[in-house]
């Protein structure tokens, strides 16, 4: 991965709408989003995968009134991802992990899975009544999902660009998400960009003494 390269690079504003994702490139990013990590390997989200000018079209037509201006985003990238996240988290989600955990060998050892299963339900439940910010940390674990995603698009050749303008209830809706115990989170469109829109303006953070304290 070239850091330099992607350091001095903007997020894409306007794509090409008339270059698609290679099925190849696209199956290894899917690949790797669903390898992503959670903590505690809770895997609360699901995936919708858009790729057709009619699905692009309904979560376009969807956005809410105020963020119209993504549309175009969304309706010219090869394809966008909505991201969702679970609202809570069901005794039947918790005992799913742990049959696959399980049934992959996860903890081979039954002392080692038992434990651990105590330590997970015991984590959450801490999380829920104690500190109660389940939804909110789930939804961290989304981001951490996004964010790593997003620099495995760049190692593919892809663009991605995250957008958090929209009216999850809207998109929610559109899609009956919340008929699956999810909500919409955040969306990620996918694709080339248009070059004659690029951005070319310098990238603008503070500096670094403002930012680090070694210790």
């Amino acid at each position: 991965m070239d850091l330099e390269k992607l350091m001095s690079q903007h997020l894409t504003r306007a794509f090409d709408g008339s270059k698609t994702i290679p099925d190849e490139t696209l199956h290894q990013l899917l690949r790797f989003l669903r390898s992503a990590p959670t903590s505690t390997n809770i895997q609360p989200n699901h995936f919708y995968v858009l790729a057709s000018a009619e699905a692009k079209k309904q979560l376009a037509d969807n956005l809410g009134e105020r963020f119209q201006d993504n549309g175009s985003k969304i309706l010219n990238a090869s394809h966008t991802i909505i991201l969702t996240t679970r609202a809570d988290v069901p005794d039947s989600h918790l005992d799913d992990v742990f049959a696959k955990e399980t049934a992959d060998g996860r903890f081979p050892d039954p002392e080692k899975n038992a434990m651990w299963q105590y330590m997970t339900r015991d984590f959450l439940n801490l999380r829920n009544y104690a500190y109660k910010d389940l939804n909110h940390w789930m939804e961290k674990q989304t981001y951490m999902v996004l964010g790593m995603t997003m620099m495995a698009a760049v190692e593919l050749g892809v663009d991605a660009t995250p957008l958090e303008g929209f009216d999850p209830t809207s998109v929610d809706k559109a899609f009956k998400i919340r008929e699956t115990g999810h909500t919409t989170t955040v969306l990620l469109a996918l694709g080339y960009p248009d070059r004659a829109k690029a951005y070319k303006g310098p990238i603008s953070r503070f500096e670094a003494d403002r930012l680090f304290t070694f210790i």
